[in-house]
């Protein structure tokens, strides 16, 4: 995996303490990596994988990005920016219909100037693979992409070299896959969002495909957070948004860092504890249901 990234982001990103938040949850030390301040396009840990898939596109010619996702995919919205930002055009795939009045993602995906091209039922994967340009798979999760969260985990242990847990959302699997990769399993506490039909499986294919060989049995993934599905926002997820931004003013989605956080609130680890803040704000938007 001959790969050199190119910059697309700020780094290193901040490591804040997180004593208030750290007291609700009984924790003895909390600190949130600030992967939300990644600098392009509104933030977030898409940011460290597309500066390698994207260094890869433009090593191919490419002219034209191409990736699939949710209505409001972080991943899709850092995408049409990346491809802004290098002069590329973007195809941007989305489950489903067009909402009557976009919101959240969506504005952002026009406004960086994205074509989006709506699913409806039929699979992602194959309405991408019509769309002429470099395609970027869901997620924009591959082993050279996942090397972005190995670069994160040398950032954390320069940081913070006596870091117990590391608590991060499971959605596509790279973020978790590069932490581990550097890490270790037994230090990377993955969330499942419900993106994945074997979260588990696809981890450890990441990291075999990055040269690591993991045994799944010792991934660390708690898959009792996903609910009625992806896109559904659960009470214990409402409530680990309302208690970070009340305690900390940190501002949490309710796919991915919310999820993360109901985890990490259910199974409070011992020691040192890392919060992966993966971004995601713009989504909050996409939720009018978080104000009833």
């Amino acid at each position: 995996m001959d790969v050199t990234p190119i910059p697309l982001g700020s780094w290193p990103t901040p490591l804040e303490p997180a004593p208030r938040l750290a007291a609700a949850l009984g924790l003895d030390e909390l600190w949130i990596k600030r992967d939300d301040l990644t600098g392009l396009g509104g933030g977030g840990n898409k940011v460290r994988k597309l500066q390698y898939t994207c260094a890869q596109a433009l090593r191919a010619g490419a002219t034209r990005l191409v990736t699939t996702g949710a209505a409001q995919s972080n991943h899709a919205r850092l995408t049409a920016a990346a491809a802004a930002r290098l002069g590329l055009e973007c195809t941007l795939v989305l489950r489903g219909d067009p909402p009557k009045s976009p919101r959240g993602n969506l504005i952002l995906d026009e406004l960086a100037g994205a074509s989006v091209v709506w699913a409806g039922d039929a699979p992602l994967d194959e309405v991408a693979a019509a769309q002429d340009g470099y395609l970027i798979p869901l997620g924009g999760t591959t082993p050279v992409s996942a090397l972005g969260y190995v670069d994160c985990a040398r950032e954390l242990l320069t940081q913070l070299p006596d870091l117990a847990t590391v608590v991060v959302a499971l959605g596509s699997g790279g973020t978790m896959a590069g932490l581990v990769a550097h890490l270790g399993p037994q230090r990377v506490y993955g969330v499942n969002v419900g993106a994945l039909p074997d979260p588990r499986a696809t981890v450890t294919d990441l990291l075999a495909g990055m040269g690591v060989t993991v045994d799944p049995a010792a991934l660390l993934i708690d898959e009792s957070h996903v609910g009625a599905g992806y896109a559904a926002l659960t009470d214990p997820v409402r409530s680990a948004l309302v208690l970070a931004a009340r305690t900390e003013g940190l501002f949490l989605d309710p796919t991915y860092t919310g999820r993360a956080l109901a985890g990490l609130r259910a199974n409070p680890p011992d020691g040192k504890v890392v919060f992966l803040h993966t971004g995601g704000l713009p989504g909050l938007f996409g939720h009018p249901d978080l104000a009833d």
